[in-house]
């Protein structure tokens, strides 16, 4: 009957049964919630290609020059450069020395000539920096810079010197020829003037 309940039967109101079900339910949500995200996290971590340590080691130092590269798959490569690669799981990164910054050039000099053409083959500043080391190392820029050893002549010390002959007659005494020659030799055999000054870097000549 209504208002009783039989002997030994517990009295359990279907009220107090749905609200103590919530009570289980919300108590046990929030914690296996925040399990779940810190596991996502762990995993996410442990799949990083850089461990922190090491990202620091390949960070720049403050206030160092960051030299333009380009990205070839998994690996991004610096321009101008003596080869340094650093990979893990499979990315590489590869450290290149910068040729100095340079000013331009004053009008009427070896230099000046050098850079009208370098712009004009579509080639920027940077490429101008390479140049500028490059044949600094090879001749100092002097017309006239012959190699007794070898037989190297002019900025671009080509070997034998008379290869210039291709670029005009006067190649023994005029920096257009010689630098006019040394880009085209400079273009079909390393592409750019970063890639004589790579090489250099790397090999002691280019």
């Amino acid at each position: 009957m209504s208002g009783y309940r039989r002997t030994g039967a517990q009295f359990r109101p279907a009220v107090l049964e749905g609200h103590l079900e919530r009570h289980v339910r919300s108590r046990w949500s929030l914690p296996s919630f925040a399990t779940a995200v810190t596991f996502a996290f762990l995993i996410v971590s442990s799949l990083s290609p850089l461990e922190s340590a090491e990202a620091r080691a390949l960070a720049p130092a403050p206030g160092a020059p960051v030299a333009v590269g380009e990205i070839s798959g998994q690996g991004y490569v610096f321009t101008d450069a003596v080869n340094t690669p650093v990979e893990r799981d499979g990315f590489s990164v590869t450290h290149f020395s910068t040729a100095p910054a340079v000013a331009r050039p004053d009008p009427g000099t070896a230099k000046a000539i050098a850079y009208d053409q370098v712009t004009a083959r579509g080639w920027g500043q940077s490429e101008y920096q390479c140049l500028v080391a490059l044949w600094e190392r090879e001749s100092n820029w002097n017309v006239s810079a012959a190699n007794p050893t070898s037989g190297a002549y002019g900025i671009p010390q080509s070997l034998p010197g008379d290869r210039m002959a291709s670029a005009g007659a006067d190649w023994r005494t005029n920096p257009a020829t010689q630098i006019t020659w040394g880009l085209e030799y400079i273009a079909g055999r390393y592409g750019t003037p970063c890639g004589a000054w790579q090489h250099s870097e790397a090999k002691g000549w280019y």
